[in-house]
């Protein structure tokens, strides 16, 4: 897929952060886009600032729940009859702690969206994206933080980035082993820190799943950015728009892996399955924070 004009583009997660501006870079490609987002207030606000950018619609879509992303697919279909480009990007993430600290609500509410979001997203949408026979792509937001090497403080959040990335692995071996015409790719936002709304996820968690016991709260990016200027640190941040660009040409190149920098990636992973020939844990014990 080299040209994404006049294609239909699903982006769950789309009202903030990467899923903005995935969105964003698609209808200044000619994409028709469907922006998926659980915040109807950030939906309207987005979709009114890219109006003027092309065709965008938004809907209201909890991943955590098949039907409301049955409901989507539906909307989706009904509204455009076809889609091209899936973008199964909307995710999550609980508080730092060993595991043992964790709370089995943090273990559903975030699997729930990050893992489970992306199962729901491709069984609503692949098979009726193969009926229609035209060319079409999945790409399934990872991370480096579980899809490459574990974030061992993150447990929760790191455990699930894997999963993405193995799904995403068996499908897009599925989708071409079945002589389909769709693809599949991970994406690993990279680059540099990322200024985006994972730093509050809390704001989106349901009190249903709502955290047992207190967790000592979370820094905010502003707060982040403070600590590292009073010591002196000096943080890269990745453009998100030069990303979202970034992720396209990926699928215009029909990359399985679309990151920045894979060469380090390439390098962990190498380290790390050398440390498991030796029958050693792959996380170097220096990586382990105190918490």
């Amino acid at each position: 897929m080299q040209n994404f004009s006049d294609t239909v583009a699903v982006v769950t997660g789309g009202a903030s952060g990467i899923g903005r501006a995935l969105v964003k870079a698609l209808l200044q490609e000619g994409a028709h886009v469907v922006m998926a987002d659980v915040e109807q207030s950030a939906l309207d606000r987005v979709t009114a600032e890219f109006a003027a950018l092309g065709d965008i619609h938004g809907v209201v879509t909890d991943v955590a729940d098949a039907d409301s992303v049955n409901s989507l697919a539906d909307q989706v279909f009904e509204r455009h009859g076809r889609c091209h480009l899936l973008f199964n990007n909307a995710g999550v993430a609980a508080p730092s702690a060993n595991i043992w600290e964790t709370t089995p609500n943090d273990w559903k509410w975030v699997h729930g969206v990050n893992v489970l979001g992306v199962v729901h997203g491709i069984q609503a949408f692949v098979p009726r994206m193969i009926a229609s026979g035209e060319p079409g792509y999945v790409i399934n937001t990872s991370s480096g933080d579980g899809g490459i090497s574990a974030l061992p403080y993150q447990s929760v959040y790191a455990s699930s980035k894997a999963a993405v990335s193995c799904l995403t692995e068996c499908l897009a071996a599925q989708l071409q082993s079945q002589g389909t015409a769709l693809g599949a790719s991970v994406f690993y936002p990279s680059g540099g820190l990322l200024d985006t709304g994972i730093w509050t996820t809390d704001r989106n968690r349901p009190s249903t799943l709502a955290r047992e016991q207190p967790a000592v709260p979370a820094p905010t990016i502003e707060q982040f950015k403070e600590a590292a200027a009073s010591a002196g640190w000096e943080l890269q941040f990745q453009d998100l728009d030069e990303l979202a660009q970034y992720c396209l040409q990926g699928i215009r190149e029909q990359r399985f892996v679309i990151m920045i920098g894979l060469e380090d990636a390439a390098q962990t992973l190498q380290q790390r399955a050398e440390r498991i020939g030796r029958a050693e844990l792959p996380i170097d014990e220096a990586e382990v924070p105190q918490l």
